[in-house]
């Protein structure tokens, strides 16, 4: 259990000082202690580490200025220091109102000591409680070190990995670059298992620790850690340090640290999680992509996501300008940008790109539709996605090639998709029903194939001979399954009008589940 600094203020070695709390009295309860420390030199704030209970005597206090004094308590406050205790008498009086001014500004508890104690005394009673629940903390940290390393280790995002952390200290968890560019964050998990609202109670307390993360000795990221209510923000504060070298390596490893590269995964991340469309027009100049271009979305799905990712960006963008990429896992999220004329043949070079890479069995790929701006990318994202599922539920992949199961175009899908967000299941099964209700039933009773292969026919322009060669089967064989077709639905459709309602009944039919 965390050492609070109301419970040093009501111990023994403590209580005979005649402690007065002067500035920020309402922080006090939620203070939590790291270390209590004493020092006379007004240059020490870069010496501590954040927790601190820093006990002085005043002696340099009373010889210096004003804005000395000043300088020092925002210096304090600005390193996370936990509390400041300061002795009055002969030498320093009282304590200026100028610092408890600052202090109370600050949110730093400043604390009179108006009787003389033995600074020593205070801090051996002390230290040896906080020295145990150290222990512990190092303990629990290295656990949750160890669990971050197995989440990289196994390609975990850097969301992930962060997860990790999160849980173990009961923080919200974030990491930025050093110019504020959010790379990923996590939320600690409620008792049900639950992600915890980033937005909290307002009234709740919450202490921050922020930690640099350098990559190859460049500064290049931020981590900052919220511990709220009863978190142990000490926890945080270690564990927070030593998952600096697993980050660093994660970044290493998935965004090496140029800030445009950065700023392409955070917008990668902003697309997916479908932030607000200043957050987008905020980081796409950032990541190289004009706010107004048309932009064109790809999701691949593979045990190989991190190592096709390089292939990816340079399919999509060869020139290395424009583009931004993310790999999660198993999941690849990439975004091109379409600078030609021709819009539609620049996306079709993407769509057979992709096609040809060499990729491990199991690999699927959607391309999503021409987004007019960054605005729109989430729905050009969100509609590649629905093409994976629609292919995934309805038991086949419409290909933009010949190798099965490789790259979905979200624009052969269109009806499917259409469908999807303006009818719901119930209807889209009437309208089968009306459509094609007899070559259904001669389906399910003779387990045929009558509806597919009108589908494929339809699909194909009502050319018999490339249906019959995209189902397999002899031309002859062809024409008399099309004979029974047309028997079943009412003759042979064509300039009757009733194409493309076929058609459509066809396409809905490989949504119904089986």
């Amino acid at each position: 259990m965390p050492v609070r600094l109301e419970d040093v203020l009501r111990h023994s070695t403590f209580t005979a000082a005649d402690p007065v709390v002067r500035a920020a009295a309402g922080v006090v309860p939620q203070t939590q202690l790291r270390w209590i420390h004493s020092s006379e030199v007004l240059d020490i704030a870069s010496l501590l580490g954040g927790g601190e209970l820093l006990l002085t005597g005043g002696q340099a206090l009373a010889l210096a200025s004003d804005e000395r004094r000043m300088g020092y308590i925002h210096d304090l406050a600005e390193r996370g220091v936990a509390a400041l205790a300061i002795e009055t008498g002969s030498v320093l009086p009282s304590i200026p109102s100028s610092m408890i001014s600052a202090a109370e500004e600050a949110g730093l508890p400043l604390i009179e000591l108006r009787r003389v104690v033995p600074f020593v005394a205070v801090m051996e009673a002390i230290n040896s409680q906080l020295v145990s629940q150290s222990a512990a903390q190092l303990q629990q940290a290295d656990q949750a070190s160890h669990a971050m390393a197995v989440e990289l280790a196994h390609g975990g995002s850097l969301d992930r990995i962060l997860a990790v952390l999160a849980a173990a200290t009961g923080s919200e968890v974030v990491l930025t670059t050093t110019a504020g560019i959010a790379l990923a964050s996590a939320e600690p998990a409620g008792e049900d298992g639950a992600s915890v609202s980033l937005d909290g109670d307002p009234g709740e307390h919450r202490s921050t620790v922020q930690i640099e993360v350098p990559v190859r000795g460049i500064p290049s990221a931020r981590l900052t850690l919220q511990a709220r209510g009863e978190a142990d923000v000490n926890l945080a504060r270690i564990a927070g340090n030593r998952s600096v070298d697993i980050l660093a390596l994660a970044l290493l490893q998935r965004m090496p640290p140029g800030l445009k590269e950065m700023a392409g995964a955070a917008l990668i991340r902003a697309v997916d999680s479908g932030k607000q469309n200043w957050r987008l027009q905020e980081l796409a100049p950032a990541a190289g992509i004009p706010v107004s271009a048309q932009v064109v979305a790809v999701v691949m799905r593979s045990s190989a996501s991190q190592q096709l990712r390089r292939q990816v960006e340079h399919l999509l963008d060869p020139g290395g300008q424009h583009g931004a990429s993310y790999a999660d896992n198993a999941e690849l999220l990439a975004l091109g940008v379409l600078r030609s004329g021709n819009a539609q043949d620049e996306r079709q070079k993407i769509v057979a790109g992709l096609q040809s890479l060499e990729v491990p069995e199991g690999t699927v790929s959607a391309v999503g539709p021409i987004a007019s701006g960054i605005s729109s990318a989430p729905w050009s994202l969100a509609e590649a996605r629905l093409t994976l599922e629609l292919a995934a539920d309805g038991g086949r992949v419409r290909l933009a090639g010949t190798a099965p199961g490789r790259v979905l175009d979200a624009q052969a899908f269109a009806v499917e998709r259409l469908a999807v967000h303006s009818m719901d299941e119930a209807l889209r099964r009437d309208f089968v029903s009306q459509q094609l209700a007899d070559v259904v039933e001669h389906d399910v009773q003779r387990q045929s194939k009558l509806v597919e292969t009108l589908r494929v026919w339809l699909d194909s322009g009502c050319n018999t001979a490339q249906a019959a060669r995209e189902l397999h089967v002899e031309r002859q064989s062809m024409h008399q399954r099309l004979q029974r077709i047309f028997s079943l639905c009412g003759g042979d459709p064509r300039g009757t009008g009733r194409l493309p309602a076929l058609h459509l009944a066809t396409r809905l039919a490989a949504l119904q589940p089986k």
